[in-house]
């Protein structure tokens, strides 16, 4: 699952519109590459400026809302490659383009990847990417149960 923390200053993403305009727009990263919508969460966090601090100055003394953004990948692991890098980050960017960066915002953000043995849904474990198991999951939109998804302690096994 790819999930956005996304920390902002009050009046910003405060509307249930813009954050669901935001929230589509990363959405379709992901479903572009073949996810299934339900592994995208975004939570809004919304954060008082006097606590936040960049170069350690409280960010309520720059009047230009600073948003700050940790994304986490858990699904599909990145090559490690700097194509690969900016191919997902300029993705990201347009993404970000219409809800951030073209009002003037300012907004760092950093992309962390998650082993993926150490994730599940409703106690199942998420089949491999692209097999037949993902596909009923991507078109049902939701976990669904496959042979292997659970790992018994009694049997030691997936």
């Amino acid at each position: 699952m790819p999930l956005w923390q996304i920390y902002h200053p009050p009046g910003v993403f405060e509307d249930a519109e813009s954050k669901a305009a935001l929230a589509a727009d990363i959405t379709k990263i992901y479903t572009s590459v073949g996810l299934p919508p339900f592994y995208v969460v975004v939570h809004f966090n919304p954060i008082a400026p006097t606590n936040v601090y960049v170069g350690g100055t409280p960010k309520s003394f720059n009047p230009t809302p600073f948003i700050r953004i940790v994304i986490k990948h858990i699904a599909i692991r990145l090559n490690n490659d700097t194509a690969t890098y900016r191919k997902t980050t300029g993705m990201i960017d347009n993404a970000l383009k219409p809800h951030v960066y073209d009002k003037g915002w300012d907004c760092e953000y950093h992309v962390e990847e998650t082993e993926r043995r150490l994730w599940k849904f409703n106690g199942l474990i998420p089949p491999e990417h692209k097999s037949k198991e993902h596909e009923v999951w991507v078109r049902e939109n939701k976990p669904v149960p496959y042979e292997g998804a659970y790992w018994s302690v009694e049997k030691g096994q997936y």
